[in-house]
């Protein structure tokens, strides 16, 4: 059926039957640096963190073997670099199939969408990353890909067009995304399995670095190891990053390993201070200190002051500032918290808190005092973030005490 929907009237193959092109599809990891590819778990006890993910996900994929069906598609979504690819390979190496990956911004029409899907066995696991990014058309292809197994193909033009379905092999998407406030909602609600990945714990993150340089031979004190760990920003893709560049430090400065002497002064030299802010987030802060006073600051406002991107500013940069309790997002816009000007050694006006909020009311780094201000307890990393940042808060609390 495949090959008789695939031919045009002239015998050539139709654009939606063409094979995947370079670049459209990948066997197994996106590209990258080979060292990373290399250091990517497989196996669960390889894999630190995110243990309620990594919990639920065992049993769903558990039931799917003893079904001898195919897992139930899987979104996972938060900042980037907490190890979604990651996942994705070990799920399929789980389930004992193949594991073909792509990106949304690759699949064009829907004929690319037909090529990939076609190409696959079986129980498969397909991984979009960026799949927030998938055009419209693209997308509504994939809503009965993904519902029914079938793939729908329209061939020919004008009165004489007709619609072809294809059966396709149950298989396995596994969507990505760093924004899911972007994924429309008949997309998000095929989805079967939707977790939420977090941000690392600095214990989780020096078993992860343990591992690592275990694996690329690099000598490292534990003493070190934390050093790296609490200056990663939760992000285990951070933490590999820095091990390697503070490898280089040793091997040039030290004697080849990475002790906390060693990682303090490569640290210094990127730039990156104690609580892991480098030279980007302190230039947001001090942008909304001199120009801003502080905040409030609308987004495309601070991006164009500070000649970032908005979107990197708010996937990459906002969540761990908030979680560190600097930043607050406010209905008028961003705010340094007091935390922010200390933390930079500026000196936060006395009636700081009273001025930006006009309404007698503090904004903090407390949930609680937001959520009065704003009305709103937030949704996706804000809601997050605000939980982390109480717990934080709560700990300096008793720290104190």
């Amino acid at each position: 059926m495949f090959e008789q929907a695939g031919l045009n009237e002239r015998g050539a193959e139709d654009d939606w039957a063409r094979e995947p092109q370079d670049g459209l599809l990948s066997q197994s990891q996106t590209a990258g640096d080979s060292d990373e590819a290399g250091l990517r778990p497989l196996k669960w006890e390889d894999y630190y963190g995110q243990e309620r993910v990594k919990a639920n996900l065992q049993v769903f994929i558990s039931a799917a073997k003893k079904r001898q069906e195919a897992l139930d598609h899987v979104l996972l979504y938060g900042p980037p670099g907490l190890g979604k690819t990651t996942l994705a390979g070990i799920i399929a190496h789980e389930l004992g199939v193949n594991l073909k990956v792509t990106t949304g911004p690759t699949i064009e029409k829907s004929g690319d969408l037909a090529a990939i899907l076609t190409s696959l066995e079986p129980r498969d696991v397909l991984f979009i990353d960026e799949i927030h990014r998938l055009n419209r058309s693209v997308e509504e292809a994939l809503y009965p890909a993904m519902e029914d197994f079938a793939f729908d193909i329209m061939i020919g033009q004008g009165p004489g067009a007709r619609t072809i379905r294809l059966d396709l092999p149950p298989f396995t998407l596994i969507g990505a995304t760093t924004r899911a406030g972007l994924i429309t909602a008949p997309l998000r609600d095929r989805f079967g399995v939707i977790n939420r990945l977090e941000l690392y714990k600095p214990e989780e993150l020096s078993r992860i670095i343990r591992r690592d340089a275990a694996i690329l031979n690099i000598g490292i004190t534990d003493d070190g190891t934390g050093e790296i760990a609490c200056r990663a920003r939760g992000t285990p893709r951070i933490a590999i990053r820095l091990l390697k560049r503070l490898r280089d430090f040793a091997q040039v400065k030290g004697q080849g390993v990475v002790t906390a002497e060693i990682a303090r002064y490569g640290l210094a030299a990127l730039d990156i201070d104690e609580r892991g802010l480098d030279a980007v987030d302190r230039r947001l802060m001090k942008t909304m200190i001199d120009v801003f006073g502080g905040g409030p600051v609308g987004l495309d406002n601070m991006a164009a002051s500070t000649g970032e991107d908005a979107v990197t500013i708010e996937d990459v940069y906002e969540p761990y500032l908030m979680q560190l309790g600097f930043l607050a997002k406010t209905p008028r816009g961003r705010v340094l918290t007091r935390q922010a000007w200390e933390h930079l050694g500026c000196d936060c006006p006395p009636d700081y808190e009273r001025r930006l909020t006009g309404l007698g009311r503090a904004v903090s780094a407390n949930p609680t005092d937001l959520q009065a201000f704003t009305g709103e307890a937030g949704s996706g990393y804000e809601q997050q973030c605000f939980a982390d940042v109480e717990a934080a808060s709560k700990k300096d609390r008793d720290d104190h005490e």
